[in-house]
């Protein structure tokens, strides 16, 4: 019988990280009114799905440079993220409270996707 134990995507932190900070995110631009959600908060969450779709679609490729190529659109949505954390601060469409936390949660992200 083979015990070998496969990694799996829910197995990677920073997977885990992104996914649940880009709920997160979610749930917080939906509340919204429209013109927040047309001009900051539509691009807000899109940067930081992408974070862990591009973790995911890393995960699975098979050579090293494809892998290596996807885990750097993720820090570089990482970066795009913290731009729209600050925006939406600036702006005065996040408590501070969230700001700190998205903020602290995107900070652990480049070192778990390296």
């Amino acid at each position: 019988m083979d015990n070998k134990k496969y990694l799996k995507l829910n197995d990677i932190e920073a997977y885990k990280i992104a996914f649940h900070l880009s709920n997160y995110v979610w749930d917080i631009v939906i509340k919204w009114k429209h013109f927040e959600i047309d001009t900051l908060g539509k691009q807000f969450v899109r940067s930081v799905d992408s974070v862990s779709a591009n973790i995911a679609e890393g995960f699975g490729r098979y050579g090293k440079k494809d892998k290596i190529k996807f885990f750097r659109y993720a820090n570089g949505s990482v970066l795009e993220s913290l731009d729209w954390n600050e925006k939406s601060k600036k702006r005065k469409t996040l408590a501070i409270e969230q700001y700190n936390y998205i903020y602290n949660e995107l900070q652990k992200l480049p070192k778990s996707i390296n």
